[in-house]
C-alpha cells in the first residue's frame, strides 16, 4: 500500500513553514510497506516476543500524541543562513493539559555529548510538566521558546498568578544535510507542530526532526513502536519514539540478529565530512511507575539500542526520557500530601522486555520508513532497501 505526503505552507511573519502530514494512513490491522507508515510487521519481522499495539507507536498509550513540522527546500551548494534545509520538529504531548496534571518522569544520558532541555528539573522533582520537542542542534534555543509560547497560549497564567516552565527540547546534530547555520527550525514552528499533535499513527523517517538525520549510513529519522505486555502481567503498554541520528558504523546494523549492514557495503554516503551523531529516545508508559523506576526503564531503552549494533560513540547524544500516564502529579495542590499508585519492584520484568522490543523496532522502523535524499552540498544518503533486506533476513532463516 503506498503511502503520499501532503505538504502544507502556512506563511507567518514571511517565514514558511512546510508541515509533512499523510493524505491516508494504515488502519490498526494492517501496516506499510514503504513509505512513512512503513513498519517491520508487515515485512514479516516482528522483533522480540511482545504483540504490538493498535497502530505499533508511542500514540497506543492513552492520551499521547504526536505532531510534525517538517522543512525540505532548496539544493545544490550550501549557503550559510538560507539552506539548502533538511530539518524539521517533531513534538510529543504527554497528555492534555500537562502543566497542571504533571506525570512522573525521569531522563538518563546514555552519552552526554548533547542537550536535552528541563533535565535538571525533571530529575530533581521527579515529573515532567511540559511536552516535548525533537529537533536540530543550533534551533534548540528557538524551539524550547516555542515550547513556552504555547504553553503561555493554552495557560495563561504562567509567570503570572502560576509558575514557569522549564520545556524539554532535544537535539540532533543534521548538518550532513541540513544548514545548521539557518536555524530554520523557529519558535512560531514549535507551535504549529504542538497545535498539529495528535493520537493514532505517526509518521516516521525523513520526516519532522528526523528529515536529516542519517543511521548506520543510511538515511534515518523518526521511528516509533509499541509493545503490550500480557495481561497476567498487567497489560500494560510500553510505546517508544526514536530520532536516530547516530550515523556510525554500517557493518554494525543488525535488524533481530540479523548482520544487514555487513552485507549491504555499498549505498555508502556521499560526499561531505560527517559528525559521530546522536538519538533521542523518548518512552511512554501507561504502567504505574515512579521517578527511579523510570530510570530503570530508560536505562532498558539503551539495550534497545544495543540490539541494532549502536555502541553509543564518544561523539555523540544519546539521551532518554521515560514518563507513565498512570498517575497524575497535582499542580499547586492544597493539600499537603496526595495519593499515587506504584507497580512493586518485583513485576516489572515484562515494561522492561516491552521497553527494549519497542526502542529495537523504533529503531528498524525510521530505517524503513526513510527515503534516499539528497541536501546541501550535494551530500546524499540512501534508503536502507528493502528487497535487499528481506534477502538477507531469509538467508539467515528470518
Amino acid at each position: 500500500m503506498m503511502k503520499q505526503l501532503l505538504v502544507v505552507f502556512l506563511c507567518a511573519a514571511a517565514i514558511t513553514v512546510a508541515c509533512a502530514a499523510a493524505t491516508t494512513q494504515p488502519s490498526s490491522t494492517s501496516f506499510a510497506t514503504s513509505g512513512p507508515y512503513a513498519k517491520a510487521p508487515a515485512l514479516g519481522i516482528h522483533i522480540g516476543t511482545l504483540p504490538h499495539g493498535p497502530v505499533d507507536a508511542i500514540t497506543d498509550v492513552a492520551g499521547v500524541k504526536v505532531g510534525q513540522v517538517t522543512h525540505i527546500v532548496g539544493s545544490g551548494k550550501l549557503v550559510p543562513g538560507v539552506g539548502p534545509v533538511r530539518t524539521g520538529i517533531t513534538a510529543i504531548i504527554p497528555r492534555p493539559d500537562i502543566w497542571h496534571h504533571h506525570l512522573w518522569a525521569a531522563a538518563w544520558p546514555l552519552n552526554g555529548n548533547g542537550e536535552m532541555t528541563g533535565t535538571l528539573w525533571i530529575n530533581e522533582s521527579g515529573w515532567l510538566e511540559t511536552p516535548i520537542a525533537l529537533t536540530d542542534t543550533l534551533s534548540i534555543g528557538r524551539v524550547d521558546d516555542g515550547i513556552i509560547s504555547w504553553l503561555i497560549n493554552h495557560n495563561p497564567q504562567i509567570g503570572l498568578k502560576e509558575d514557569v516552565p522549564l520545556p524539554v527540547a532535544a537535539e540532533v546534530n543534521d548538518d550532513f544535510l541540513n544548514d545548521q547555520q539557518g536555524r530554520h527550525n523557529t519558535a512560531a514552528d514549535a507551535v504549529v507542530a504542538l497545535d498539529a499533535a495528535a493520537g493514532g499513527p505517526v509518521a516516521q523517517g525523513d520526516v519532522g526532526a528526523g528529515t536529516g538525520a542519517v543511521a548506520y549510513a543510511f538515511h534515518g529519522g523518526i521511528g516509533t513502536a509499541s509493545r503490550v505486555t500480557a495481561k497476567e502481567d498487567g497489560g500494560y503498554t510500553v510505546g517508544v519514539l526514536v530520532n536516530i541520528n547516530t550515523f556510525a558504523r554500517r557493518e554494525d546494523f543488525r535488524v533481530d540478529g540479523v548482520p544487514v549492514g555487513a552485507n549491504i557495503t555499498d549505498l555508502q554516503p556521499y560526499q561531505g565530512k560527517h559528525s559521530e551523531g546522536s538519538i533521542i529516545i523518548v518512552v511512554a508508559t501507561d504502567a504505574p511507575l515512579l521517578h527511579q523506576q523510570l530510570i530503570d526503564l530508560a536505562e532498558r531503552a539503551a539495550l534497545g539500542l544495543a540490539r541494532t549494533g549502536a555502541s553509543s560513540r564518544e561523539g555523540s547524544g544519546d539521551i532518554v526520557i521515560a514518563f507513565s500516564t498512570a498517575n497524575v502529579v497535582p499542580y499547586a495542590s492544597a493539600q499537603r500530601t496526595f495519593q499515587t499508585t506504584v507497580m512493586d519492584r518485583s513485576y516489572l520484568n515484562p515494561v522492561f522486555v516491552a521497553c527494549i522490543e519497542a526502542t529495537d523496532e523504533a529503531i528498524v522502523n525510521a530505517l524503513l520508513a526513510a527515503h534516499s535524499m539528497t541536501g546541501r552540498d550535494g551530500n546524499t544518503v540512501f534508503a536502507l532497501p528493502h528487497d535487499r533486506l528481506m534477502r538477507i533476513m531469509h538467508r539467515y532463516g528470518r
